[in-house]
């Protein structure tokens, strides 16, 4: 087996000053693509003519089923019907429409018939589009394109299943399944996990940056070549014989590297970069990542195949080639026509054409043409068709309903290959040069996915895109979570992962302070720095993820894993008894089902627009307003406690962190997340400036006032407040970065 290598610094991409110049149109596309005869000749204008028009927008409504259908029901309600009655625009062809997608569970994805840029500039359309914005920064909605929700939804994704993202970033997908390890009605925490991996490092950490607005603990990212992923061990599965077994995985979703020829809709390169070398030069490649899938696949789990391409070498020839490797009586595709019904789809392709880089036709193996081709690029024979049942593959074309071009194919796996039955050593079975690549894995700090043009170009990709906004949240988030510290065993300059002990006092102490059950287990909190002692954060992970963890530091390249538990908290006159860490509103979600009642307090909705519309609140003026609510808080000892909000019927009850000193408090939330509770609770909605000087004007101005006000308060009442402020900016680095970007939002009533 052939593996690509890191071919040496990446040549800069090609950057388009004016995106008119480039031509929608492509002679050498035209002439393939009618060859396959992947559209009938009566619908190929129509096929061309909507690739050549912008794509509509589309999003997806993310979290557990309360929250989502509370959103839903916002954008319904106070979004979609004034959307619908907006006069029509010029920049679109009659009114707008919307509509939920059919083949989507719950309407909980969406498409509207405008694009991005007419949502932005358009007036009537502004308001809707604001909201997007916004519940997309807060991780309410996931801007995603429709083609693109098809693969995770395929999976079927089970609370019990170890899930592998072979190729996960930039990380919509994996958002996708982790919702759906989290779909247990009961708020259980998921027994199984998911790895997600991806070659790139930098954007393995883009990955990180979605889908901690999830807040799972079951999630783990991690840095690998996906063609040569490694073996994890594991000790935890129940149908393991012994300890330090490996882990076959229940589902995993190998989204490849593609030449994305289905995405020309919203990358207009495609039309001018396409040429057949492109799928050739990238056949290899994915062919290796899904053998490699299919080795780490458990019997009888599901691997999804997909690409944002329309071409048969990349799609149909690589399955047909893993068939051929793996036997019909070994692997089989699925016939999943009566799934997500209301999509509409076609057959995968039994037969194809294979054309050389000069355009010409290779009718066989041994036709003259064949320069240098792979025997794997031709179509099966007539005994494999009848075999491998490539027409079960799913092919989404753009003219059907108004999206990209697709590929997913869903493969169950009947048995195991001999080779990788009872967890034989593979390297037996590797050739030198893999072994080779193999042993000196761990030594390469990054991988990155090369994706060839016929002249040597790199190709852009759409599940591998990425765009302006996920940019500069990239760059952003890199500034701050890019770790810093010494360079650990498996080759990464991160920080360790070092679990505390299970009986250590500091945990015992805040367990009993906090009433927390012990069904959270101790022993699955961990800290990230090379002392190994808790001096900040506290994180927690699931046992599945502890497992994997402890058994493989040396073997994997962590990146990323669980979520932050516990904030050091300390003030300046704390007492002896002061327990100085709080728990994280991010990981309130799961605790919350653990959470004694020993610091809950209820709180109606008029004291919490009160708390959230006042900075630190002194307690007697919250008792102009809600006296019972001041004398159950001065019960507690001082700290961290919680206010539990319940709401109407049909609405997601809420609890937030709160922290108590001895004559105030505040809210210890952040503030994008302030302002989505005023959007939700109380119908106040937000408007982002569009002025960048003049937002950082009135954040001088603001912190020039806040100084002032502090500066003529009481000693002690300052004191106070500055300790509570101090405690505030030693939250997070994600809550610190939160209240920099927000200084330009401001509410409106």
């Amino acid at each position: 087996m052939r593996f690509l290598r890191n071919r040496g610094p990446r040549r800069p991409r090609q950057r388009v000053t004016n995106w008119v110049e480039i031509a929608k149109e492509n002679e050498k596309f035209e002439i393939y693509y009618k060859a396959q005869n992947i559209i009938s000749e009566s619908k190929w204008n129509d096929f061309l003519s909507v690739c050549k028009n912008a794509l509509p927008l589309t999003f997806r409504i993310t979290g557990s089923r309360n929250h989502a259908n509370e959103i839903l029901s916002l954008f319904k309600e106070r979004y979609l019907q004034p959307l619908l009655n907006a006069k029509p625009s010029s920049d679109l062809e009659g009114e707008i429409q919307s509509m939920s997608l059919p083949w989507y569970p719950n309407e909980f994805a969406w498409q509207l018939n405008a694009t991005r840029a007419s949502m932005k500039t358009i007036p009537e359309y502004k308001k809707t589009h604001n909201f997007l914005v916004f519940e997309t920064e807060v991780g309410n909605i996931s801007r995603q394109e429709a083609v693109s929700m098809i693969p995770p939804l395929l999976l079927d994704v089970k609370p019990n299943h170890y899930v592998l993202d072979m190729c996960a970033a930039p990380g919509s997908k994996t958002a996708q399944l982790i919702e759906s390890l989290h779909s247990n009605d009961n708020d259980e925490l998921p027994t199984g996990c998911i790895v997600a991996n991806d070659s790139d490092y930098k954007r393995a950490y883009m990955l990180v940056h979605q889908i901690k607005r999830l807040n799972s603990p079951n999630v783990l990212v991690v840095n690998h070549d996906g063609q040569l992923f490694p073996k994890i061990k594991n000790s935890l599965l129940t149908n393991n014989k012994k300890s330090g077994e490996f882990i076959k995985f229940d589902r995993i979703l190998c989204d490849v590297p593609c030449s994305g020829d289905g995405t020309m809709r919203k990358n207009i390169m495609v039309w001018k970069n396409w040429g057949v070398g492109n799928g050739i030069g990238l056949h290899t490649l994915q062919l290796n990542i899904l053998n490699r899938g299919l080795q780490l696949l458990k019997k009888g789990g599901k691997l999804v195949y997909s690409t944002c391409s329309l071409n048969p070498i990349e799609n149909e020839a690589v399955v047909a080639a893993a068939l051929r490797k793996w036997g019909a009586d070994k692997i089989r595709i699925a016939n999943v026509d009566n799934q997500l019904p209301g999509l509409i789809r076609e057959k995968g392709l039994n037969t194809w054409k294979v054309f050389n880089k000069e355009m010409k036709i290779v009718n066989d193996k041994g036709d003259e043409n064949n320069i240098n081709l792979q025997d794997s690029l031709f179509p099966p024979t007539e005994d494999e068709i009848s075999k491998f049942n490539l027409q079960n593959c799913v092919r989404v074309y753009p003219h059907f309903q108004n999206t990209g071009g697709f590929f997913i194919t869903l493969i169950e796996k009947i048995d195991d290959d001999e080779v990788y039955k009872n967890n034989v050593n593979e390297d037996e079975f590797l050739t030198e040069d893999s072994k080779k690549r193999s042993s000196s894995d761990s030594e390469l700090p990054e991988f990155k996915k090369i994706k060839i043009d016929e002249d040597g170009l790199e190709v852009d990709k759409e599940n591998k895109s990425v765009d302006k906004t996920d940019k500069e949240n990239e760059k952003n988030d890199l500034k701050i979570q890019k770790p810093k510290g010494r360079l650990a065993r498996n080759g990464n300059n991160e920080e360790p992962f070092i679990f505390l002990d299970k009986n250590d006092e500091l945990l015992k102490r805040v367990w009993g302070f906090y009433d927390i059950n012990e069904k959270v287990s101790k022993d699955c909190t961990l800290v990230r720095n090379g002392s190994g002692e808790a001096l900040r954060t506290i994180y927690y992970v699931s046992p599945s993820l502890k497992d994997i963890i402890t058994n493989n530091e040396i073997k994997l390249k962590f990146i990323h894993g669980g979520i932050k538990l516990f904030s050091s908290q300390r003030l300046k006159n704390q007492s002896e008894d002061f327990i100085p860490w709080r728990i994280q509103y991010e990981s309130l979600s799961f605790l919350l089902k653990y959470l004694g009642s020993k610091r809950r307090i209820v709180c109606d909705d008029v004291t919490l627009k009160f708390l959230i519309d006042t900075k630190f609140p002194k307690f007697e003026n919250i008792a102009d307003l809600n006296l019972e609510f001041v004398e159950e808080i001065k019960k507690i000892e001082t700290g961290c406690c919680f206010l539990d909000i319940i709401r109407e019927e049909g609405k997601e009850n809420l609890c937030l962190p709160f922290s108590k000193s001895d004559n105030s408090g505040h809210l210890m939330v952040n503030k994008k997340d302030l302002i989505d509770l005023l959007y939700r609770i109380y119908g106040i909605e937000t408007a982002r400036k569009d002025n960048k000087k003049q937002q950082s004007k009135e954040a001088n101005e603001n912190t020039e006032n806040s100084n002032k006000e502090l500066e003529n308060k009481d000693n002690d009442k300052d004191n106070d407040k500055k300790d509570n402020e101090n405690d505030n900016e030693n939250d997070n680095e994600n809550d610190n970065k939160d209240k920099k970007e927000n200084t330009d939002i401001k509410l409106e009533n």
